[in-house]
């Protein structure tokens, strides 16, 4: 199975996580930032990753380390457990016209 467990620990932030690339959409996320909570629980349930989540931050400055630390770890995550990319393929193409100039998309 494709995994990673990380920890980062800043001046601003602990997290710790625990990611299954192949999962059920399994999830148990503390973050202290309800709405970063509810949008990584979806993200997890429709992307059918399994993601333990916890991040003590300096919520009494701002949010904005924690979402920022969250990010640079999931990330992380990510890259770690897709190993040499297999079963991963491009999901669609789009040429959309914006303001008179098309651009190319690949997702």
């Amino acid at each position: 199975m494709r995994k990673a467990s990380l920890k980062r620990k800043t001046n601003e932030t602990s997290i710790q996580l625990d990611f299954n690339l192949d999962g059920e959409g399994k999830s148990t996320i503390h973050t202290g930032v309800g709405f970063m909570d509810h949008m990584l629980t979806l993200f997890s349930k429709h992307g059918l990753f399994d993601l333990s989540l916890t991040c003590n931050g300096d919520l009494e400055v701002d949010q904005h380390h924690t979402v920022e630390d969250i990010g640079i770890v999931l990330g992380k995550a990510f890259t770690n457990s897709i190993g040499n990319k297999e079963g991963i393929t491009r999901y669609a193409s789009v040429n959309p016209l914006l303001h008179q100039w098309t651009r190319h998309y690949p997702m």
